[in-house]
Formats: C-alpha cells, sequence, structure tokens
C-alpha cells in the first residue's frame, strides 16, 4: 500500500482512538502499535519496549519534572494573590492599572508555575472580582485572566518549549530565548485590548487611578521579590553558562519548595506530600506521552510515511508562506482537540523537515506553533481554560466567557502575523545572547 494512503489511515485511526476517551499516551501506543502489526509484521514488536524506554533515556528530560515541582510549589502558596496584589499597589496611579496588574501577574505567575489551569485560578480568584467590582465588563474580566494564563507555555521557562527542543533535538536555550520578545508582545497587545475595549463599552471612568501608600507598597514587596529573584536566577544559570537546563531546574525546584516552606509557613508534611504527588502524577503522564509518542514516530518513520508526506509537501507548487498558512491551520485545528505535549511530540517529526526544507528557522517555527498551541487553550471544544474561569465566576456565562476571550485570540493571530513580517522577534534574542550558530 502506498505510505501516503497509510499515512492518511494512520490519521483517522488517531482521531478516532483518541476520541473513543483513552488517554493520549495509550491512544499513540495502541496505533503504532497495530500498524507495525499489520504493514510489518510480528517482527516489530520486539523493538517496542526497547524504544519506549529509549525516549526517557535523555538527561535533558530530567528538567521536566523539576519545573513542574517548582510550578506546583509556587502555586499551592498565596503567591499568585501577592503578585496580584504587589502588581496593584505599584500600577494603580497608571489608567486602567488593575487590567494591566491582572495581566502582568498572569504574564509572571505563568513563567514561574508553567501551567495555564493554575495562572487561571491563582490570579482569577482576586483579580475577576475585583475588576467587576470596579466596574470592568464581564468580557475583559473573564477574557483577559484566561487569556493570560497561557502564557505559561511561551514565556521561559516553558515545559512546552523544553519538549519541542527534546523532539527536535533544538537548543532548549535558545528556544527559551525565543520567546521572550513574543511574549512581551502579547501581554502588550492583551493590555492593549483590554483598555481599548473598556473605554469602548463606556466604563472609562473604571480606569481612573486608585491611591496606596508607599508603605502598602512596599509592605508586599517581602513575599514575591524571592519567587521573582528564583526566575531570573534560573535564567541566569541558564544563559551564564553556569549549569545545564536541567541541573537549573532542579535548583530552582529545591529554592521554590524551601521558599514556599518559609515565607508560607508550609510546615505541614502533607503539603509538601501534595506538591510532590501532584507533581510526579503530571511529569508521569508527559513523560509516558513523551515515550509513546517515540514509538508512534517511529511507525511513521518505518513506514516512510514521514518520509513521503515531507516529499508531497516539498513538492508542492505552492508559496511557501501559503505552505505556512496551511500548517498553521493544522496547528490550530489539532490545538482545539489535544494538550499542547501531545501535538509537538505528534506533528514535529512531519513538520520539522518539511519547515526547514521551505526555509523557515526551527527556532522561529517553535514561538508560532506555541502561539497556536495558546489559542487552543481559550478555543472550544475542550478551552481548558474557559473551563476554569466558569468555574471561579459561575455567574458569568460560558457564551460571555467565550466571547470575551475571542478579540484575545485575534491579538494571538496579529502576533502570529508580526512574527512572519518580522521573524527577528523571535530570532534576534537567541542570537544576540548564544550568537548565531546550530539549533
Amino acid at each position: 500500500m502506498d505510505p501516503l494512503t497509510i499515512g492518511a489511515l494512520v490519521a483517522v485511526s488517531t482521531i478516532v482512538v483518541l476520541f473513543s476517551g483513552v488517554s493520549v499516551a495509550t491512544g499513540l501506543l495502541l496505533v503504532a502499535t497495530g500498524f507495525l502489526i499489520a504493514f510489518d509484521g510480528m517482527r516489530s514488536l520486539p523493538a517496542l519496549p526497547e524504544l519506549f524506554f529509549a525516549e526517557l533515556n535523555s538527561f535533558a528530560l530530567l528538567s521536566i519534572p523539576m519545573f513542574i515541582i517548582m510550578g506546583a510549589s509556587i502555586a499551592s502558596t498565596r503567591a499568585g494573590a501577592d503578585l496580584y496584589e504587589a502588581l496593584e499597589r505599584w500600577l494603580t496611579r497608571v489608567p486602567g492599572g488593575l487590567v494591566i496588574s491582572n495581566l502582568g501577574a498572569c504574564a509572571l505567575f505563568a513563567a514561574m508555575s508553567g501551567s495555564s489551569p493554575a495562572t487561571c485560578a491563582a490570579i482569577g480568584k482576586m483579580g475577576i472580582p475585583e475588576m467587576r467590582r470596579r466596574g470592568y465588563p464581564d468580557g475583559v474580566a473573564a477574557g483577559s485572566i484566561a487569556a493570560g494564563g497561557t502564557l505559561g507555555i511561551l514565556i521561559p521557562p516553558s515545559v512546552t518549549m523544553i519538549v519541542y527542543g527534546i523532539a527536535t533535538e533544538t537548543s532548549i536555550g535558545r528556544l527559551f530565548l525565543a520567546g521572550v520578545l513574543p511574549g512581551i508582545l502579547l501581554v502588550g497587545l492583551f493590555m492593549a485590548w483590554s483598555l481599548f475595549s473598556t473605554w469602548r463599552s463606556g466604563s472609562a471612568e473604571v480606569l481612573a487611578a486608585g491611591s496606596y501608600t508607599w508603605r502598602e507598597r512596599f509592605s508586599i514587596l517581602p513575599r514575591v521579590l524571592p519567587f521573582l529573584a528564583i526566575i531570573v536566577g534560573v535564567l541566569f544559570a541558564l544563559y551564564g553558562g553556569v549549569a545545564t537546563p536541567s541541573e537549573t531546574a532542579a535548583v530552582g525546584a529545591l529554592l521554590c519548595v524551601i521558599i514556599a516552606v518559609v515565607i508560607y509557613r508550609m510546615w505541614n508534611p502533607r503539603d509538601l506530600w501534595s506538591i510532590l504527588r501532584d507533581s510526579t502524577r503530571e511529569s508521569v503522564m508527559i513523560l509516558f506521552i513523551i515515550a509513546a509518542a517515540g514509538v508512534f514516530s517511529y511507525m511513521l518513520s518505518s513506514l516512510f510515511i514521514t518520509q513521503s508526506i515531507a516529499q508531497w509537501i516539498a513538492g508542492l507548487d505552492v508559496n511557501r508562506w501559503v505552505l505556512m498558512g496551511m500548517i498553521n491551520a493544522f496547528l490550530l485545528v489539532a490545538g482545539f482537540f489535544l494538550p499542547p505535549v501531545a501535538v509537538i511530540l505528534m506533528a514535529a517529526p512531519i513538520l520539522l523537515p518539511v519547515i526547514t526544507s521551505a526555509g523557515f528557522d526551527p527556532i522561529w517555527f517553535a514561538v508560532i506553533l506555541t502561539i497556536n498551541m495558546e489559542v487552543g487553550l481559550i478555543s472550544p471544544p475542550v478551552g481548558l481554560n474557559l473551563y476554569v474561569i466558569n468555574g471561579i465566576a459561575p455567574d458569568i456565562s460560558l457564551r460571555t466567557i467565550l466571547l470575551g476571550s475571542l478579540p484575545y485570540v485575534l491579538c494571538m493571530f496579529l502576533a502570529i502575523l508580526l512574527l512572519c513580517i518580522f521573524p527577528g522577534l523571535a530570532t534576534w534574542l537567541p542570537e544576540a545572547v548564544m550568537g548565531p550558530g546550530i539549533y
């Protein structure tokens, strides 16, 4: 059978299996095993366990559970609320300072925790009621938090970027740096829309400044500065050549746990056990997907599906930007139904040779891919962030939350367009810090 025909069968089978309700990792293993047996015979089975565990035999993978522990220890404290309060007190004199504070808190907390749902819950519990109390439209209050929560997979340190780096053998350090300026760009676009939408709705009076004393402003800093110092330290150690990503993540995780114990009095062993238990569960889930995706990729390569698709796409007589538009449409639809890690691990082996042969930078493409995954986090039918916000503010209908989030989706599309016009937004900082070189 023609490899492209087999590839179409694989795509349909994968969609059917994943929509049946089984976990992503289990679904990938079932599809990979089934097609290998069907087209390569039983002789391929003995190699599958070795392939499965070989995918986990990477020192770089140690950074994933470490960064997850780092985020879990922050998410289990009042760090999100304190960060929100600190920004509110310091930005209160700025017109629209409250919504700017919320988005800034989302960006910083997302960077520290790396979890979109945790960011929405931590910042939204205080930010949404306060914005509504002061007269901000429900759509802005809910949509800004839902969109702000997605920034964690783009702003470093990002587990999603680590997974992309491992899947494509791309420098994780360069990927982290590539997400900085686009992350700042997205935050700026979110803030601009929030302020404009509030003013347009006739609620311009809520943009007026409040008032806090200097003592109130400084009193909150001891609670948030240590966490911010850890983030700065992690990035310095990573880019200063002090430690590898895995070593840096381990030190950052230890320091976050210590600060959670010292500053937030997390003395109860049950609290620490909860952090380790939840972190282990999430880490195992991600690592299981990575290992299963390795077997899935082997199946695609063994049956010449990957090579045939790459050759077919390369042979299309279309402009490379039309090709990129098609890839973006595919990623967007995939992100509606699957988590970012699964999409990256399934699509990267196929898309990487295609985008490199078309002359696109793999580092730049990582940012484009990640923003597409952000859209999926606030878009139905999965749209996890939408349901988290609905749980925080159940009196705001899901329809209102969705409509409030759509302008921020358009902001993400605008960011993708700007990155296509000015690719240096993603590639300049990695080259400036680490120099031009092999990815």
